[in-house]
């Protein structure tokens, strides 16, 4: 039997809009949050005490007056609670707690390998998040959510990895579940490039409605915002732009089975191998970087022609999504101006002016952190959501 739920107390249902116009941190009084939702003063007032007693807000000095006692001010209170995301790479794992602002207040780094499997890697991540909530001196009630980024493709809708190349056993995983059992918090999952995508927007592109990041290492993919939202299509497979065929990869065989793919030709390994093959002693990409730095012919032109390579398949997404800012990041991004440089000839002389004219290509501005920074953003974006919020009020 279905217990019938409890009724929403007065003044509860409702405070999430209020709260999402608290949310920016700007201090307002209770006239102004009424002139703004033109909402009675006395509903402005129940609401501000549904969320105030939540925890989520709090009196915040005093504003101007006309005469009389000044009228108190309200804003988010950023410590109130807290999320967690985490980076989860091929070879490294990074993970994070962020305050209701989305402040990183601890990080912590390691050597971690996807292959190691779903419950030895999902093991780490919550041990990690019980650890940094400690040294935060937060318990774990003050958690509200926990992004993940995954190097793979993931089924948005459920969370799940689906025929994830370099994640054996995963392929149909569910982390948000197995994450929930653990911890009892919502788990949000996405590939590990939307969430840089979301990061480097936040962080460094707040006021660009329209990025492409690129994230050149062992593969290469895109994450898009257009209109100030993340596009992952039907399937959530939008911005797989490694299995893109370009010209000069006619033949060359890639792991997903296909022939020609940019990831073939322009990743970090593919990179390696064509330095190696002109006689350079190198066997990855932090090899070539280092040869970079020393002005070696071979690693400059192959970086350079990978940058060529990408610029061409990043022609056609200029031409498809018309974005201000390309941002390159991902490990291969470290050999800097050489790779940018590449990408720039083409994409600046192969596209339409009217799409270029106004087109930035830049490199990370969060560099490794961006993924981070991502995966605490998506915990914030469900967590403080209107439905959450009401959902915590109806509580």
């Amino acid at each position: 039997m279905v217990a019938p739920k409890k009724p929403v107390p007065a003044g509860l249902s409702g405070a999430s809009e209020l709260f999402q116009l608290l949310r920016d941190g700007r201090p307002r009084t209770r006239a102004e949050l009424a002139d703004t939702t033109g909402l009675a003063r006395s509903t402005v007032g129940l609401r501000l005490d549904a969320l105030l007693e939540l925890g989520l807000i709090r009196p915040i000095g005093e504003g101007a007056s006309s005469g009389g006692r000044p009228p108190s001010q309200f804003a988010l209170d950023p410590s109130a609670r807290v999320v967690v995301g985490a980076d989860l790479g091929a070879t490294h794992a990074t993970i994070a707690v962020a305050d209701l602002s989305g402040a990183i207040l601890l990080t912590h780094r390691e050597a971690l390998a996807i292959a190691d499997g779903p419950e030895k890697v999902l093991t780490w991540v919550v041990d990690e998040t019980r650890s940094l909530l400690a040294e935060a001196g937060r318990s774990p009630a003050d958690l509200l959510a926990v992004g993940v980024g995954l190097p793979g493709p993931v089924e948005h809708d459920t969370g799940r990895p689906v025929n994830p190349p370099i994640m054996p056993g995963w392929d149909g995983f569910d982390v948000p579940g197995w994450i929930f059992d653990a911890l009892g918090v919502p788990a949000l999952v996405d590939n590990d490039v939307n969430i840089m995508a979301i990061g480097e927007q936040s962080r460094s592109f707040p006021e660009v409605s329209d990025l492409l990041f690129v994230k050149v290492a062992t593969g290469i993919g895109s994450g898009i915002i257009s209109g100030g939202l993340l596009q992952r299509g039907a399937q959530g497979s939008a911005g797989d732009i490694g299995h893109v065929r370009i010209e000069r990869g006619k033949g060359v065989a890639c792991h997903c089975g296909n022939f020609g793919c940019l990831e073939a030709m322009a990743s970090g390994p593919a990179i390696a191998r064509q330095v190696r093959a002109e006689g350079a002693d190198v066997e990855t990409m932090a090899d070539v970087i280092d040869l970079l730095r020393r002005n070696d012919l071979r690693a400059i032109r192959a970086v350079r022609q990978a940058g060529r390579d990408i610029g061409e398949v990043l022609t056609t997404c200029v031409s498809l999504v018309n974005p201000s800012v390309i941002v390159l990041g991902g490990s291969v991004t470290r050999a800097g101006e050489h790779l940018l440089a590449g990408v720039r000839e083409v994409v600046y002389q192969s596209s339409t002016p009217l799409a270029t004219e106004h087109l930035s290509i830049v490199q990370s501005r969060t560099a490794e952190n961006a993924a981070v920074i991502g995966a605490c953003i998506l915990a914030l974006q469900f967590a403080l959501s209107p439905q959450a919020i009401e959902r915590m009020s109806a509580r």
